[in-house]
């Protein structure tokens, strides 16, 4: 309050003084009320006087009358809170969660060096106003401060010790005051109020003082000129911001020592209100004040009834104990907070000095300390920011933005191939790169993710992109990527874009913003919904291209020509054909559901058939894809149990059916087709589970 009002001389310093406490009681009731964080202590603090002391002498230099000064600072204190709650309300406090713990480790550790030497002079008893030559000149110490300082400082360090029941603070306060009149024997003129440096002093106010500022600021609304808002208006958002971030980085490194997690948005509302009842009662808006609530947190303080305490005791302070405070020594409260300020540094971060990952941190906590004590807070915060953008950006380029790279033989679609189909797929699957790609395309990632793919354009005739698990994507990215369809497009290559999120959270349509820049789908660029779509169009292009691929909408008339029977004799063939059932699908017609009781083995005579496995909440996982020669539904065939998995046509179909019941009736008279049929089935499963290894394997090493 003091320093908000010293620009309008001392006959303000009772008005401002009053102006403080009642901020503290004000703001100490209606924060914790509403805010809730445990052990937080909300009251006046330094951007508050920093903000509103170059408010008032702007309005002195425009020549606002004195007397009006007191209900402007009113008026922004109280706006100041609406935009406080208008932030809560609308989410505005979940931004400060993604403060880096670097950044809130040197805000703490400046805040904790800017409170152990903002309190050395106290203790060392220097007069006037101290500076640097003052201090370090030992001819301007007094002995008694020292004295009453050290005894506090050690008790501090030693009470916990000795004491659990009460806090250290408060045992280190009355030890100090005892120290303080043990003096007293040596120099009697310490028992005197009148004129004693080393005290407090006297703070009485009485109800008639309080209700005369109260009525007098009312009064002095209409001394306010409206037609000049901008007067107001930016000192209330920049006090309104700066209030915010000071008790949601408070809040943070209270969770920190804590354990906890606070809830902003609700925190930020309780701060508005605190600010806004402060501003109807004349006093001075507030924050939550880091200092404060590390005296609350190490005196043993968990629940948010310890900050609401803060103002019933600033309250019962002005009105009952203004007489017994006065006799606390200043280097008293110097010494305790001293010692609170030397914990408050977070000496665990010259470790992050052994290892050289991370010595940018440590230097991000030095540069928001240097920042705190040779600038302000306020510069301070802002540096953490900063720099918090910095680590963010220097983790993104960090991580790599491939999460996994493997070529067309060692990954295949989920479309189940006979085997000579594979051995094509195998060999010219050396000229399909999938790439699987993560995080943030963007400035900083993109020449990485260009290094690792260059070396693949030369040898590589599909180069698959699966961006399902990219977060974002900017504009130097979309040009990089336009780089590599143009060298692809020279050797007649493809470029594949597959499962593109639709919508990012950050609300990002990724297709679309690809096509806005030209990336359009033409022979050489291609686009699929999911990744095993797009393996699907490869594979067939390179069968394709070794004449070897079937059409599903051909029929197959003999079975014989399904890879299961390739070897039986056509005895056999002709009796397990006239076991068969043909019967015919339509698209999306149901072959069998999971539950189904069901023994049948089902041969693809023409047509799609796709296996899918229903998952909660009715999505669905494609297990496989059968086509034109394949065969499905082999596990019930062998146990004899439900089936497993749902299968439907993907296209007209026809299918040949075989029971195991009529399977059973054949093999009585003819055993010798059981031993073949088995012996080839068991084969065909075990090149599909081999192929399911080989994918698997390839999709862990890489």
């Amino acid at each position: 309050g003091l320093i908000i009002y010293a620009p309008l001389g001392p006959e303000f310093s009772g008005r401002a003084a009053i102006g403080g406490i009642i901020g503290t009681i004000a703001i100490g009731l209606f924060a914790p009320l509403f805010g809730g964080t445990k052990r937080l202590v909300s009251a006046p603090c330094a951007p508050a006087a920093a903000v509103l002391s170059v408010f008032i002498l702007e309005l002195t230099s425009k020549g606002i009358p004195k007397d009006a000064i007191p209900v402007y600072v009113a008026l922004v204190s109280f706006l100041a809170g609406i935009v406080q709650i208008t932030a809560g309300k609308l989410g505005g406090g979940r931004f400060i969660k993604y403060i880096p713990y670097p950044v809130v480790a040197g805000y703490l550790s400046g805040v904790g060096v800017l409170i152990f030497f903002g309190q050395l002079p106290k203790y060392l008893g220097v007069k006037g106003k101290p500076n640097f030559a003052s201090v370090i000149n030992y001819l301007n110490w007094e002995s008694t401060t020292i004295i009453i300082g050290s005894v506090t400082i050690l008790t501090m360090l030693f009470a916990p010790r000795l004491i659990k029941a009460v806090p250290a603070a408060i045992v280190s306060l009355f030890v100090g005051i005892g120290s303080y009149f043990c003096l007293s024997f040596y120099n009697p003129s310490l028992l005197s109020l009148k004129d004693n440096h080393y005290i407090i002093g006297p703070i009485a106010v009485s109800l008639s003082d309080l209700t005369g500022i109260f009525y007098s600021q009312i009064n002095s609304i209409g001394l306010i000129n409206f037609h000049e808002p901008a007067v107001f208006i930016f000192p209330v958002f920049t006090l309104a911001v700066l209030l915010s971030i000071d008790t949601l980085k408070t809040c943070v490194v209270l969770d920190a020592l804590t354990l906890s997690r606070h809830n902003s948005n609700k925190e930020l509302l309780g701060q508005g209100l605190g600010n806004i009842a402060s501003a109807v009662f004349c006093g001075i808006p507030g924050a939550g004040t880091m200092g404060a609530t590390l005296v609350n947190l190490n005196s043993g303080a968990k629940t948010k009834m310890s900050g609401i305490f803060v103002g019933l005791t600033a309250l019962f302070v002005l009105v009952l104990l203004g007489n017994l405070i006065a006799w606390i020594p200043f280097s008293a409260l110097a010494g305790i907070l001293m010692v609170v300020a030397v914990r408050m540094v977070d000496k665990k971060s010259f470790a992050l000095l052994k290892h050289k990952s991370t010595h940018f941190d440590f230097f991000v906590i030095l540069a928001v300390i240097v920042s705190a004590v040779v600038f302000s807070l306020i510069t301070a915060a802002g540096v953490g920011i900063a720099l918090a953008i910095i680590l963010f950006l220097r983790e993104q380029i960090r991580s790599s933005v491939i999460r996994r790279k493997v070529f067309g033989n060692q990954i295949f679609s989920k479309k189940v191939r006979i085997s000579s189909e594979l051995n094509i797929l195998e060999t010219k699957g050396k000229n399909v790169l999938v790439v699987e790609l993560q995080g943030q395309l963007f400035f900083g990632t993109t020449d990485q993710l260009f290094t690792e793919l260059e070396k693949f354009l030369k040898g590589t005739k599909y180069i698959v992109l699966d961006m399902s698990r990219v977060q974002s994507v900017d504009f130097t990215a979309v040009n990089m990527l336009k780089q590599i369809l143009a060298r692809i497009k020279k050797q007649d290559g493809h470029l594949v874009f597959a499962s593109i999120p639709f919508s990012l959270p950050t609300g990002q349509n990724v297709k679309k913003y690809l096509e806005t820049l030209d990336l359009i789908e033409t022979d050489n660029l291609k686009f699929f919904d999911e990744i095993d779509s797009a393996l699907e169009w490869i594979e067939d292009e390179n069968l394709l291209e070794e004449n070897a691929l079937m059409s599903d909408k051909e029929e197959i008339t003999d079975l014989a020509d399904i890879e299961l029977f390739s070897s039986l004799s056509a005895d056999a063939i002709k009796a397990i054909t006239d076991c068969l059932v043909e019967q015919h699908y339509k698209v999306g017609e149901v072959i069998f559901k999971r539950g189904d009781q069901s023994d049948e083995i089902y041969f693809v005579k023409k047509g799609t058939v796709k296996i899918i496995l229903p998952l909660e909440g009715g999505s669905h996982f494609h297990l496989a894809t059968f086509s034109r020669g394949g065969f499905f539904g082999d596990m019930s065939f062998l146990d004899k149990g439900i089936r497993s998995a749902n299968a439907f046509c993907a296209s007209e179909s026809a299918i040949w059916v075989l029971s195991r019941a009529r399977f059973n009736d054949l093999i009585i008279k003819y055993p010798e087709i059981a031993g073949k049929f088995f012996e080839k089935l068991a084969l065909v499963i075990s090149h599909r589970l081999r192929q399911s290894d080989k994918e698997l394997k390839a999709l862990q090493e890489h």
